[in-house]
């Protein structure tokens, strides 16, 4: 089975601790080695999204001890400007990294305390493993980046948000927009720096948490499309390969 818009719409709900996604959680994480020991990164909140991104490269084939979601499994990837950061979902066959997702959210009440500080995560995740990638840490094709993130939809969110009197005026671009407005706009320049290969933002929020998609080129649609895109041009190139040995690139110490 593919991955339906209803059960991306199941697993935002499932974030909010809403309803139980339709496609088989548990099972997914069974398969990927994920037990009952195990626990997202982030917190629990995000179990069905990891899941729901496992699933993409299970039904493409790629073995399940390839695909990552919990700690326990090695989510560490190496980088350049520090020796390894940890990622949310990872999914590295042979000397590939065939993807990597950071999943993040920001909820109120107070958005600003923490708004920087998503900015600053996914700018240095991205740099950190271009710049690592350069300098040949990843020999297999590509490394090939997603981001997801959550942005709580309540009043705070949604206001419009001054911009402080400066040394020098901020761009035009930001005065009058809401935290909403801003990630949007931040994620749009993600892509468009190519700093991620496909981002997915949504609002939503436990009292309705049926996902609202603020930039049409984000998502999601465009995200499992760009998902589904990676997959048809790694099979072009030969991966997953039916049977063989995997190396254990991404396999080393995690200290």
């Amino acid at each position: 089975m593919t991955v339906t818009r209803q059960d991306f719409e199941d697993a935002v709900a499932a974030y909010w601790g809403a309803k139980q996604t339709q496609i088989d959680q548990s099972a997914i994480r069974a398969a990927v080695g994920a037990g009952t020991a195990g626990s997202v990164r982030g917190g629990k909140h995000f179990d069905p999204i990891a899941a729901l991104l496992a699933k993409f490269f299970l039904d493409a084939g790629y073995p399940p001890e390839s695909i990552r979601i919990t700690k326990p499994q090695g989510l560490e990837l190496p980088g350049y400007y520090r020796p390894q950061k940890q990622w949310d979902v990872v999914v590295a066959y042979e000397n590939t990294l065939v993807a990597a997702f950071e999943l993040k959210a920001l909820g109120g009440p107070s958005f600003g305390n923490n708004y920087n500080n998503r900015v600053e995560e996914a700018l240095g995740s991205a740099v950190d493993l271009r710049r690592a990638a350069l300098a040949n840490l990843y020999p297999g094709e590509k490394p090939w980046l997603g981001y997801f993130f959550i942005m709580q939809d309540e009043e705070g969110s949604r206001r419009p948000v001054r911009t402080a009197k400066g040394a020098l005026p901020v761009e035009e671009v930001w005065h009058g927009t809401s935290y909403q407005d801003r990630f949007g706009i931040f994620c749009e320049r993600l892509m468009a720096e190519q700093l991620y290969d496909s981002v997915c933002y949504v609002t939503s929020s436990a009292a309705d948490p049926k996902p609202t998609e603020p930039v049409s080129s984000l998502d999601w649609r465009h995200f499992s499309a760009a998902i589904n895109a990676r997959l048809t041009y790694l099979e072009e190139l030969g991966l997953p390969k039916p049977e063989g040995p995997q190396s254990t690139l991404f396999n080393g110490p995690t200290s």
